[in-house]
């Protein structure tokens, strides 16, 4: 009797213990149901392909350089955790995440990435969250940018090399140009922290990326910038994998919707601070 009464206690402790500290709960049978179904990768050590610079998503832990945290790893280790695998993590460029994956030197990327059916040419995409891109600028919005937008006539965009805004902003250099205007300029950098960077050193005007991303660094430099606006885009954040590997697209998937089944998508996006209107239950992009 008193056994059964200290298993009860422990087992609320643990639950309590996993609650506070955001640790992996999903539901044991439901996850062993997975690990039956798709086996090959129980046990196995794999590698996600990360950019870690992006605050709340990925970012290189300031108590220990050696390690990664954020949502995505997060929500990365809990999809392993249910699969039966374990993740390391290979840090690239922006550029090079779906590269590296194609090139087998990582298994799957979980890193704040656009799906688009530009990239779902190189991979297939799992979806989990709404975009919503925010537009910063240096403090009092000199310049009087108010979008992706005619407003950019004459700025100067700091942007991440292959990031979706990066064609959003060349869209506009016609119609300046038309308008009798100058054409938006910009510059590209291989992560967001040098974006950032290029507004407090005054080379950049704006800088347009994931509005959770912006906030940061609005919260980081209250004195020096601000949000001019949000705005929506017509795309989700995926996570990438190899396009000859469906039986793990749809493991991945498959584990997904467990964890949003379970709440804990959710209790993680408002773990890290993000915007849980971002929470989106999870779809296939692939194309041939």
């Amino acid at each position: 009797m008193l056994h059964s009464v200290l298993r009860k206690g422990l087992a609320g402790l643990a639950l309590s213990f996993a609650l506070a500290t955001g640790a992996h709960a999903a539901t044991p049978a439901a996850c062993a149901a997975l690990q039956a179904k798709y086996p090959d990768w129980k046990g196995k050590t794999l590698v996600n392909a990360i950019n870690p610079h992006t605050p709340g998503y990925e970012a290189v832990d300031p108590k220990d350089p050696d390690k990664y945290i954020g949502f995505d790893i997060d929500l990365g280790e809990a999809i392993g955790d249910c699969l039966g695998f374990k993740l390391t993590y290979k840090p690239v460029t922006f550029a090079a995440l779906l590269t590296t994956l194609a090139s087998g030197q990582a298994d799957i990327v979980i890193s704040d990435i656009y799906a688009t059916k530009e990239r779902a040419k190189a991979a297939d995409f799992i979806t989990y969250s709404k975009v919503f891109d925010g537009v910063l600028v240096a403090k009092g919005n000199p310049k009087k940018i108010d979008g992706i937008n005619m407003s950019l006539c004459g700025a100067a965009a700091a942007e991440n090399t292959g990031y979706v805004e990066v064609p959003l902003v060349q869209a506009l250099v016609e119609p300046c140009k038309k308008a009798g205007k100058a054409e938006p300029t910009l510059q590209l950098y291989d992560n967001n922290a040098d974006c950032i960077q290029a507004i407090l050193a005054g080379r950049a005007d704006t800088y347009i990326n994931d509005v959770n991303t912006v906030d940061q660094a609005v919260k980081a430099y209250p004195d020096k910038l601000a949000k001019a606006i949000a705005v929506t885009i017509p795309y989700s954040v995926g996570i990438g994998v190899p396009k000859d590997k469906p039986k793990f697209r749809d493991a991945v998937l498959a584990a997904l919707i467990i964890l949003q089944k379970d709440g804990e998508h959710m209790a993680l996006l408002k773990k890290w601070g993000l915007d849980v209107n971002n929470f989106k239950e999870p779809d296939i992009l692939s194309v041939n």
